[in-house]
């Protein structure tokens, strides 16, 4: 078995084994296909968006992961076997008869792209493997692509450092292009007390000049939500509307991580809407 060094005190990253293809699989919680079905939906309901730049002038709709891992799961403590979010993404967006034109898949780890790339290509798919820090291939990204066409992005960190904004801004660059965003809101839980020390940076990368946006002196609900506040309002000067947050929790009701929306356009902000589902919660009730 092949393991990643745990980087904080938040969810477990994943470990990894040998998939009966020969390739390695991860081993990650059941809360993974919550946030599988949700982008397997969005993908589904803007495929006639994808047509248009599929068939116009533009010819680019890709589609992007800069922390894609295998492309291949187990779900911890089972034995059932699931599709990884860039095998996920790429299935939904054939069977709706509009494929992404580009597939962009990046990882820290040298092993991973290549393996969810080779998976790709048993489907009978082409996309491309990019290797090294989120923010260095985000920059690659914007210049492999169209600036014009329309593009969606997952960004699926294991944790809040690993989120550095300067993803986001550079992703921006690009004019149409919505994204999804995995926020660990157990790690922001769990060292919220270990951030908020001078010489932790990780928060600092995540949403830059919090420490002078956010009152340390309230309580740990109320600095939590004014962080996510005020990286909401980071994502905003970039002219994105508003985030959506959903928040998904685990089998003791524990805060596991949001599911940030970001778009510019509002359809975008219509489809999401038409296929999130927060058991009745406001955003704002989702962040506290």
């Amino acid at each position: 078995m092949v393991g990643l060094p745990i980087l904080g005190e938040g969810p477990a990253l994943p470990d990894y084994e040998e998939d009966e293809d020969g390739l390695l699989r991860e081993v990650v919680g059941e809360w993974a296909v919550e946030k599988h079905e949700r982008l397997a939906a969005y993908i589904d309901i803007s495929r006639y968006v994808r047509r248009k730049f599929r068939d116009g002038n533009s010819a680019s709709a890709g589609y992007i992961e800069l922390f894609c891992g295998t492309g291949r799961s187990r779900i911890r403590d089972t034995t059932r076997l699931i599709d990884g979010s860039p095998v996920v993404a790429y299935r939904e967006a054939q069977s709706g008869g509009q494929p992404f034109t580009h597939i962009l898949l990046g990882d820290m780890d040298p092993r991973f792209p290549p393996i969810a790339c080779e998976r790709i290509r048993r489907l009978g798919g082409l996309s491309q493997p990019l290797v090294g820090p989120a923010s260095e291939v985000a920059k690659q990204v914007v210049t492999r692509l169209n600036p014009h066409g329309y593009h969606f992005a997952l960004l699926d960190p294991y944790n809040l450092g690993s989120l550095s904004f300067d993803i986001i801004e550079t992703l921006s660059k690009l004019k149409r292009v919505d994204i999804l965003v995995h926020v660990s809101a157990m790690d922001l839980t769990r060292n919220l007390d270990a951030y908020s020390a001078e010489e932790k940076e990780g928060l600092d990368k995540f949403a830059p000049g919090w420490r002078t946006a956010v009152n340390l002196a309230q309580g740990q609900e109320a600095t939590r939500a004014a962080i996510m506040d005020h990286w909401g309002g980071l994502v905003q000067k970039l002219g994105f509307g508003a985030p959506y947050y959903d928040l998904v929790k685990g089998r003791k009701n524990q805060r596991l991580y949001w599911l940030a929306f970001l778009a510019r356009h509002e359809k975008a902000h219509e489809f999401w809407n038409a296929i999130r589902y927060t058991d009745g919660q406001s955003d704002m009730l989702n962040l506290i």
